[in-house]
């Protein structure tokens, strides 16, 4: 084929995986029944610059697995950004096929940057840490109804229940932490993550399975890429309150949690807290702070593999 530039659109379902290349238009549907070699071997002579797919909660997986392992460069992309692309350019009807041409002009028009994808041990690490999340919402929703329900016996339906999601946490929470300990280079990454005060196993665990570009991106190019980096909201004479948007949720999501305590227990993001509050802050907008610092310091750590000192934190 000629030496144009080729960007490739994905969009994958539970059942099929429609292709489009573009400029060419080519476009074509296979059925995952049958495993991903033949998508492999139609994209090949096209020797696409970019391949674009969506976050579509995980069944892209096995489809960017076989691409980058064939080589090809490819970025997965937030399903929502992909969407108000494809209003902007007035593509308003939505099914598989044009979806796909969607991606591939969107690949074509922002060029995201390739990324790294996790190897086969994170997606375990990651698929044990999400089905931890899963059971903690569950529990604190069982808990919430033991607290209203009207019927004794229910109640003590209920009651179960908490007890063996609470145990099930626990092997989780278990399983989590061989998982992270067999690996030697996990091992290192989570005994340098949890020397910062604060940062616990749960929170380290869920950084180096959704997180692997931690330690080898700048600090602002991360907090961006988690979500914590602020965006103005400003327009004319509108003068909009700075919010963050966007990123990976469930990072963002221990992060929070994991600032929550760090701003009691860790000295320099206490200093850091009560300044923002002293400043006339909003509490929550100082813990957003927070928690871009505290990502920020993970970060470094990560990158110039030194553990926690008081005397000296990485920043």
């Amino acid at each position: 084929m000629d030496s144009a530039e080729r960007y490739v659109g994905i969009d994958v379902s539970s059942q099929v995986v429609d292709v489009h290349v573009r400029p060419d238009g080519a476009a074509k549907r296979f059925e995952r029944r049958f495993g991903f070699d033949a998508v492999v071997e139609f994209l090949r002579p096209y020797s696409p610059k970019l391949i674009v797919l969506e976050a579509t909660g995980g069944y892209e997986a096995p489809v960017a697995a076989a691409l980058a392992s064939a080589g090809f460069a490819l970025a997965i992309v937030n399903p929502r950004q992909a969407r108000d692309f494809a209003k902007a350019t007035g593509k308003l009807a939505k099914t598989d096929k044009i979806d796909a041409s969607v991606l591939a002009h969107f690949a074509d028009a922002v060029r995201p940057a390739a990324q790294q994808l996790r190897d086969e041990e994170a997606r375990e690490l990651d698929a044990l840490v999400a089905r931890r999340r899963q059971l903690v919402e569950m529990l604190v929703a069982e808990q919430n109804r033991l607290h209203v329900s009207p019927s004794r016996s229910a109640k003590k339906d209920i009651e179960q229940h908490v007890e063996w999601l609470k145990k099930r946490i626990k092997d989780l929470d278990g399983d989590i932490g061989k998982a992270v300990r067999q690996s030697p280079l996990w091992r290192e990454k989570d005994d340098l993550l949890r020397s910062v005060p604060g940062l616990g196993r749960i929170t380290s665990s869920t950084l180096l399975a959704a997180l692997p570009e931690l330690g080898t991106l700048d600090r602002r190019k991360i907090a961006a890429l988690v979500g914590v980096a602020p965006f103005n909201r400003d327009s004319g004479t509108m003068r909009g309150r700075r919010t963050i948007w966007g990123g990976r949720a469930d990072v963002r999501s221990v992060l929070f949690m994991a600032t929550s305590v760090a701003v009691r227990c860790n000295p320099v993001l206490k200093a850091a807290y009560a300044r923002l509050l002293a400043t006339g802050k909003a509490k929550k907008v100082a813990l957003v702070a927070c928690m871009r610092k505290l990502l920020t310091i993970a970060n470094a750590i990560l990158r110039d593999k030194s553990a926690w000192r008081l005397d000296s934190p990485p920043g």
